[in-house]
């Protein structure tokens, strides 16, 4: 990969962005900040070069989402799941059809706002349940590690619960903190950065504390019901990504 300036400046814009999206809603949204990634190099470049600044992001984002923004109970079923996933999501990433995947889950992702739409906006709650806590993490390790999009799966799954805006995001950030230090060497494997990669990382760190501090300044002003639109609002964009990779993909 060759560092020119409009390879660095792009690079950097789509860091901060991801950068941005965790300190606002916690994590699960990176997918937002990869199609200006894609405009200089290739999905799994771009996939070897996120592995490694992923977790720089998180662990920083800790800073802000501490524990007593996690929710436990969630948390313990989730992570259970999302390590089978992502274990299996390593093996499937050389055998499924990953424009197939993406097409499936944008429709998912659809529906489930549609639902929401459907309903006037509002949330509606759902008790807890640990087959579906267990499906949800275990779906979303599939999808981080095929697609770096594991957000729509564990949103479908905590949004209905009705957690306040803090253990919201707080949560989602530590799942994905496990998420991504399980996925690190998977994608490393699968990527093999070189030199210039590691360079262009190195030229990225900057972006994370400022991203995240301003997306956290972004989260204190949301109030709980701007917050959840927003999410679901997220979640839109995150679909129709998926489906125009998915569908771009069979065009192509």
């Amino acid at each position: 990969m060759e560092l020119t300036v409009s390879t660095i400046v792009i690079t950097f814009a789509g860091v901060f962005l991801i950068c941005f999206m965790k300190g606002a809603f916690g994590g699960g949204f990176a997918i937002v900040g990869i199609p200006l990634l894609s405009l200089v190099m290739d999905p799994v470049t771009a996939g070897g070069l996120l592995a490694p600044l992923f977790v720089a992001m998180d662990l920083f984002s800790l800073r802000y989402w501490r524990p007593s923004t996690w929710s436990r109970p969630d948390l313990v079923l989730l992570v259970s799941g999302l390590v089978l996933g992502i274990g299996a999501g390593y093996f499937l990433f050389r055998l499924l059809d990953h424009r197939a995947i993406a097409i499936v889950m944008a429709a998912v992702t659809l529906a489930f706002v549609a639902l929401w739409f459907l309903r006037g906006g509002e949330v509606v709650l759902r008790p807890r349940s640990s087959s579906k806590a267990i499906a949800a993490g275990l779906t979303s390790g599939i999808t981080t590690m095929v697609a770096h999009s594991g957000g729509p799966p564990l949103a479908m799954y905590l949004l209905p619960l009705g957690l306040s805006k803090q253990v919201y995001a707080g949560t989602t950030s530590l799942f994905f903190t496990v998420g991504n230090l399980l996925k690190a060497v998977p994608w490393l494997a699968l990527s093999r950065p070189q030199g210039s990669a590691w360079i262009l990382m190195a030229i990225c760190l900057p972006a994370i504390p400022a991203g995240v501090w301003l997306g956290w300044r972004l989260h204190a002003r949301l109030d709980q019901r701007q917050m959840y639109r927003a999410c679901y609002g997220l979640l839109v964009v995150t679909a129709l990504k998926l489906l125009w990779d998915g569908v771009s993909g069979y065009l192509a």
